[in-house]
């Protein structure tokens, strides 16, 4: 196609004057065309008329376009200067607030041209007398109308794709205020607050955080896993920079967060990723306290450098209690545990023979099963352990059991220099 309808440089002026004599004829009747335009598309299209607003605007954008361009090939007007009209655009914008997708979009483009090609072009043919004539006419209103549409058509989609990010962003603006407000304990609107979040706020809330060091990560599909677990299809997932993931679960019921009931969540995560689960608790504080628990979980696991991939805050909440000024439970450690508070292998065993059998109340025996070895073995733990701390465990025995527990959970975070 020449760069103008109507002057190609092979183009006869017989043709060009009929090109621009056609264009003329069909802008007097523009509007009717238009009308039957619309009819044509909603035939086919059925979203066209989902409402009086988007009626209005398909039926402006076929005006509209059929007057653009039949104006520019009724003045030779090159096709690069074609825009889209403010009705098509708005119609682009309209589309998206409404959900439907870019192709459906596109389709009122793609059956707009199959009505120029369908109906007026063959209308033009009839009325030419000249078959010749009337096909050269009619081919190159064709190629010109094709270029219009391709041009105009990736117009539309671009905006369609602005106004979706517009959106999206205010959608995940009122999200992201949602959230800050309810981590705040702020008072809000908790329907509204409900409805920016898709996330019903009454009943049991559980909170988990989700983090990794991998720029790889699909943390979405993590916390959507992990939603599924607790008993969430359709779990709140907020990203938390590039590397974590804040989430929430609405339940009817509190789900299940001790270490047994994780094992099969476990066996599906990723062994790159980490994950913090907040106590069950209900209603609106319930979604920002357990989101705090889940918080302060990952705190404990990133401070022993340890821990496995699920950890329930239920696990760790004394630790973190007590190691909240990491200083003052460094000290605390020392002063219970003595020489037991060196890092080494061999302390390090019997500090776990003292533990179990502390948690087993004085049972040699369940503290043997719980570590594995003879009963005996662990008396000689025991032993060695009350010398290197310099008193017996009947001596303040809950401090010890406090400082043991430190130890158990943050590791070197709260042990000193390696044993001699």
């Amino acid at each position: 196609m020449g760069a103008r309808a109507g002057e190609s440089a092979d183009l006869p002026e017989a043709v060009a004057t009929e090109l621009r004599r056609t264009a003329a004829e069909l802008l007097g009747d523009v509007s009717s065309h238009a009308d039957v335009m619309f009819d044509y598309i909603l035939e086919r299209i059925p979203e066209a008329g989902a409402d009086d607003d988007l009626r209005g605007l398909t039926l402006g954008s076929c005006s509209s376009n059929l007057e653009a361009v039949l104006s520019m090939v009724r003045h030779g007007i090159d096709v690069s200067a074609s825009k889209a009209p403010v009705t098509a655009l708005e119609h682009a914008r309209a589309m998206a607030a409404r959900g439907y997708s870019v192709d459906v979009m596109l389709r009122f483009y793609r059956i707009g041209h199959a009505y120029f090609t369908e109906r007026i072009l063959t209308g033009v043919s009839a009325s030419i007398s000249d078959p010749a004539l009337a096909l050269a006419v009619v081919a190159d209103l064709q190629r010109y109308g094709f270029a219009y549409i391709d041009r105009i058509s990736s117009e539309v989609a671009a905006e369609y794709i602005a106004e979706l990010d517009r959106i999206q962003n205010r959608v995940r603006a009122a999200r992201t205020d949602a959230v800050r407000a309810l981590i705040a304990g702020d008072q809000i609107d908790l329907g509204r607050a409900e409805r920016a979040l898709s996330h019903r706020l009454t009943g049991w809330q559980t909170a988990f955080v989700c983090w990794t060091e991998r720029d790889d990560a699909d943390l979405a599909r993590v916390g959507s896993a992990v939603g599924a677990h607790l008993g969430s299809p359709h779990p709140l997932l907020v990203p938390d920079g590039a590397q974590a993931l804040w989430g929430w679960v609405s339940t009817a019921q509190a789900p299940a967060v001790e270490p047994p009931d994780l094992a099969p969540l476990v066996e599906q995560m990723p062994k790159t990723v980490r994950i913090s689960l907040g106590t069950p608790a209900q209603g609106a504080g319930g979604f920002r306290d357990s989101h705090a628990q889940a918080q302060r979980g990952r705190r404990i696991v990133e401070l022993s450098g340890r821990g496995g991939l699920v950890t329930s805050y239920a696990e760790i909440a004394l630790v973190d209690v007590m190691s909240g000024d990491l200083d003052l439970a460094r000290g605390f450690v020392a002063s219970e545990l003595g020489a037991l508070a060196a890092q080494g292998r061999q302390t390090e065993e019997e500090r776990r023979a003292l533990l179990a059998v502390l948690d087993a109340q004085g049972g040699l025996a369940a503290a043997a099963e719980e570590l594995g070895v003879h009963r005996n073995t662990v008396l000689q733990r025991v032993r060695r352990a009350e010398e290197r701390r310099g008193r017996p465990a009947t001596e303040r025995v809950a401090e010890l059991h406090a400082a043991l527990r430190l130890v158990e959970v943050l590791g070197s975070a709260v042990l000193t220099s390696e044993s001699s």
